[in-house]
């Protein structure tokens, strides 16, 4: 049973993940909201360099999960790997880059799924999106290309 109904958004056609990544995260600080990354490993660790390459103004505190509790506290975004477990008290939104459909996607306000142009990464978001479905919830959907 879902107590509080998590809102759901795919962001489709991210011609570059990292990069729209970074973007949702500036956004995501500018607004006051601490988010969680899930992603396979090259992906999250190309993110963590993509944050600490900006500029000292545009710098977004964050850390890995593993990181301790003082640090984790500090950090508007937690990066996390695909397949390890999330913090154990989440963040308000999620962010997922990765392949597979985030576990217990549920405690989160928001997920939010972004998706590249990539045909395979396209595929495994429709199987994504279908699993969300049957389970009862509404998707939002982004079409990062008609905006471009």
């Amino acid at each position: 049973m879902i107590l509080a109904v998590t809102e759901v958004a795919f962001h489709f056609g991210a011609p570059d993940k990292v990069a729209y990544a970074v973007r949702l995260l500036r956004k995501a600080m500018g607004a006051g909201a601490r988010v969680l990354v899930l992603g396979q490993a090259p992906l999250v660790q190309q993110l963590d360099t993509a944050l600490w390459a900006s500029a000292p103004s545009e710098f977004l505190p964050h850390c890995f999960a593993d990181a301790s509790a003082q640090v984790l506290a500090l950090s508007a975004a937690v990066l996390a790997f695909e397949g390890v477990d999330a913090p154990v008290h989440p963040l308000p939104v999620l962010v997922n880059l990765g392949a597979q459909m985030p576990p217990n996607f549920e405690r989160y306000q928001r997920v939010i799924e972004v998706v590249s142009t990539d045909a395979q990464d396209r595929a495994m978001a429709r199987e994504r999106w279908k699993r969300y479905t049957v389970r009862g919830f509404d998707i939002i959907r982004h079409d990062l290309q008609l905006r471009s």
